[in-house]
């Protein structure tokens, strides 16, 4: 199971002892990956290949949590992001274009932030909460079009939402899965039995704070 997980990190006010423990979890635990903010990226970099966790994979989110930058600011924060370290980059759409069908504009945003990426892997979370079934597929299939490497479930920060579904996992895996891209379950994923359903899905990567007690049923 740790090898799905992205253990994360994304409290604004998470301190720099919360990150040293992510850190240190994710390293002793042999997670995948970590996700943290873009304030913190360089110095888990530093952290993880001082510690044994060079092997650790340094995750970050870019337009977060609301996917309303502009495009620009955007691809600035994803340059800035990979200049510091991150392996993986996790952008969120913006759902407001998305149901507009303004969807060139979400075609191109993905192709350029893509391009910023500098051959990081680059992840589109949908903010699925928010979204009809109809407009998870649709969204998807920007994705494929804008090059995009993975999709992702959720930021988790949408007030009272669920978060992952697994319906909606393998809507986005059936989607997707022919054109080479994968799944990110991310949202609402606290327990080991939650995070199977994920992978059963057809999610090739948890992202949850609740790596250590999925892996080690604490």
């Amino acid at each position: 199971m740790n090898e799905y997980i992205e253990h994360t990190l994304l409290k604004q006010d998470a301190k720099k002892e919360d990150v040293k423990k992510l850190l240190n979890e994710a390293i002793k635990y042999k997670f995948l990956g970590v996700c943290v903010n873009p304030c913190n990226v360089e110095s888990a970099r530093k952290y993880l290949n001082e510690h044994g966790g060079a092997e650790v994979k340094v995750v970050t989110v870019i337009g977060f949590p609301l996917g309303q930058n502009t495009t620009e600011v955007k691809i600035l924060e994803t340059v800035d992001a990979v200049k510091n370290g991150a392996d993986e980059i996790d952008m969120v759409i913006n759902d407001g274009k998305l149901k507009d069908g303004d969807y060139e504009y979400i075609i191109e945003e993905i192709s350029k932030i893509k391009t910023a990426c500098q051959g990081k892997p680059l992840k589109v979370i949908l903010e699925t909460d928010l979204l009809t079934k109809e407009e998870i597929k649709t969204a998807c299939e920007l994705c494929i079009k804008g090059g995009a490497d993975f999709v992702k479930t959720s930021t988790g920060f949408v007030k009272n939402g669920v978060g992952a579904k697994a319906e909606d996992v393998k809507l986005m895996y059936e989607t997707v899965k022919d054109a080479g891209l994968k799944v990110k379950a991310s949202g609402g994923i606290r327990d080991r039995e939650t995070a199977e359903k994920m992978i059963e899905a057809g999610a090739s990567r948890l992202g949850t704070s609740s790596g250590v007690k999925i892996t080690a049923g604490e």
